[in-house]
Parts: C-alpha cells; sequence; structure tokens
C-alpha cells in the first residue's frame, strides 16, 4: 500500500514539485529541533541535488529574479528539514517567523522582494497556516557564497 502524501504535499505537487530529503548540516548543528510544540529549522541553503545552482552577490552575479527562485528553493528545503522532523507536514499548524537573508551589494535594497520566494511558496504549501511574520536582512557574504539562506520557526501538533 502507498505511503498517502500530506495535504501539504498534495499542493506542492499541483506545482510540479516535491519534498525533497533534507538536506545534511555542513557544519555541526541539527537541520531542525523540536521544543515545547515549536519546530526550529535551521537556515537552508538553496540546494538542489546537492548543489547550489547560483553562488554570488544579488545585485551582481546574481539577479533579483534568480535570488527568488533560490529563497523558493531555501524554502522547500526548509519544508524538507521539516517533514524529516515531524513526519506528516499536516501536523503543521502554523508557519511562525521566517528569517531570510540575502548575501548582496550595498546598494541593492530589494531583499523583501527576494524573499518573496519563500513566502509565497510556504503560503502556497501551507495555505492560512503558511501565513508567518518575517526578516529580510541584507549581508555582505553567507555561507559557500550563497546568495540566499533561509530559517524558519513552526508550531507543530
Amino acid at each position: 500500500m502507498a505511503e498517502q502524501i500530506s495535504a501539504v504535499e498534495a499542493r506542492l505537487a499541483e506545482l510540479g514539485l516535491s519534498v525533497p530529503e533534507v538536506v545534511p548540516p555542513v557544519a555541526s548543528y541539527q537541520p531542525a529541533v523540536i521544543a515545547d510544540g515549536v519546530v526550529y529549522v535551521s537556515g537552508q541553503l538553496p540546494f538542489v541535488d546537492g548543489a547550489l545552482p547560483l553562488t554570488g552577490k544579488v545585485g551582481a552575479e546574481v539577479t533579483e529574479e534568480q535570488a527568488y527562485e533560490l529563497a523558493r528553493q531555501c524554502a522547500l528545503n526548509c519544508i524538507g528539514a521539516l517533514k524529516a522532523a515531524v513526519g506528516d507536514l499536516d501536523r503543521i499548524t502554523r508557519i511562525a517567523k521566517v528569517g531570510g537573508f540575502v548575501a548582496s551589494v550595498p546598494s541593492f535594497t530589494g531583499q523583501p522582494k527576494v524573499l518573496n520566494g519563500a513566502s509565497e511558496l510556504l503560503g502556497a504549501a501551507f495555505g492560512d497556516a503558511g501565513a508567518h511574520a518575517r526578516s529580510a536582512v541584507g549581508v555582505p557574504v553567507l555561507p559557500l557564497d550563497t546568495p540566499v539562506e533561509v530559517d524558519l520557526i513552526a508550531h507543530v501538533r
């Protein structure tokens, strides 16, 4: 008998997406930790099949549109970490907070538009439970020269 997929995974499938396996940590940390009904997902990079599709700074080597897609991939990888932690994604009752970091040139001010890639995917995947508070921060550099990193905090039942 086939494993039943969650409503979250069904909504992602409608977008042509599937939940990736959790990306192994690149340092000494856990991809996600559950404490008192809250899941803390570590910063996820936009890995696709174990590789970063782009590196560099937004506003130089990477366009705002490319960075939007990278933020979307980061959110998908966050969903992978959530699934690895909780099993059934339908147990997630709320995405409470998303933190986004954009490695960008000093004159770039479109970090919120970049992070919309993550926010819009989470809204599509989780529906009303995907509406969240958010930070969008420009930084000079991120690990492995990735242009975008996203973390999140979710509530689980």
